[in-house]
């Protein structure tokens, strides 16, 4: 962070600027003139603290894409239907034992066990043959998509949240001032905060493996020069099959958490998988803080442009994009290859 302020002075004179601003708006009470001009400033927090829970769904999602995509050179197009199908196999054990929780450790089970199939059976052979696996895994997700439908329909399903996280939590921010000078708190959705501060300790805890432990290295030097590694007496191909189950089971662990706070329906599966490709490229492929960084951005895009935008509110996902692949195709804080 130092060295970029010391190569880029205007843009880290922009960037503390936004931020400074970013944070008078949160914290805050406005003045008149500003509720007039933007609206209530319930209204606003509502739609930051939405994008920001959101940005950690996605990022639940885009962390293993990034994971298989970005370090294994894998692409993995039916990812988004592991998100899907962990979310209807996580509503099937919550329903039917009635616990949250346990459906978490039984999807990422059953899911990373498929992900070590789909590496085993159709990875493992196409390896540095991109277009051959994007083919296929195209043909993948449609027959999954299809297999998804015949056994659990058209219907939306919504996973029920837990009694001990229902209901709403004050937050320490002031949503309106009363008449009489009375600050007002905001309230908002104690399970997406819970989730929220989840993903964050779930991406802190990558980023430390991946940077500071013996199989972190053993992953970033097996892209690297996967040969070399081989040479030295590694079993790389143990070490890729570990990376792909675990971006597959957190892929279906999205899937509980997205089907909690929104739902789960045909056609999600190419949503979450649309939106994964989004922030991997916006934030770096490879990159755990760069998938953070571009999951709160598209996060925070989607939700603040549905409520003062709703026209454009896609529009500006994509503007996103087009920006940084015009000035940084490498992404925000992906290295340059």
């Amino acid at each position: 962070m130092e060295a970029f302020f010391r190569r880029h002075p205007v843009w880290a004179a922009i960037i503390l600027i936004a931020a400074a601003a970013a944070a008078w708006l949160i914290l805050a009470p406005w003045p008149p003139a500003l509720e007039e001009a933007l609206g209530r400033k319930r209204v606003f927090l509502n739609a930051v603290f939405s994008g920001i829970t959101l940005g950690a769904l996605y990022f639940l999602v885009a962390s293993g894409f990034t994971l298989i995509f970005g370090l294994m050179r894998n692409v993995n197009l039916a990812h988004g239907s592991l998100y899907l199908l962990g979310g209807y196999i996580g509503y099937e054990v919550s329903d039917a034992t009635g616990s949250w929780l346990l459906a978490f450790p039984v999807v990422f089970v059953i899911v990373a066990a498929l992900g070590v199939v789909l590496q085993y059976v159709v990875f493992r052979r196409m390896e540095g043959e991109e277009l051959r696996q994007t083919l296929v895994t195209i043909g993948l997700s449609v027959v999954v998509a299809d297999i998804l439908l015949w056994v659990w329909g058209g219907s939306s399903y919504q996973i029920l949240t837990p009694d001990w996280l229902s209901g709403p939590m004050d937050l320490p921010v002031v949503a309106a001032v009363r008449e009489n000078g009375d600050l007002v708190w905001l309230r908002y959705p104690q399970v997406r905060i819970w989730i929220l501060i989840a993903a964050i300790l779930l991406g802190v805890a990558m980023w430390l493996v991946m940077n500071r432990t013996r199989v972190g290295m053993l992953i970033r030097a097996g892209v690297d020069d996967r040969e070399m590694l081989a040479a030295s007496g590694v079993r790389i191909q143990l070490v890729f099959l570990g990376v792909f189950a675990f971006g597959a089971g957190l892929a279906g662990i999205a899937g509980i958490v997205g089907g909690t706070f929104q739902s789960l329906s045909p056609g999600e599966d190419t949503r979450f998988l649309l939106a994964s490709l989004v922030v991997v490229i916006v934030g770096g492929m490879g990159s755990i803080p760069g998938a953070a960084l571009g999951a709160v951005i598209i996060g925070l895009s989607e939700q603040i442009g549905l409520v003062y935008a709703p026209t454009y509110s896609v529009v500006f996902t994509f503007l996103i994009m087009a920006a940084v692949l015009a000035f940084r195709p490498q992404g925000l804080l992906g290295r340059s290859r």
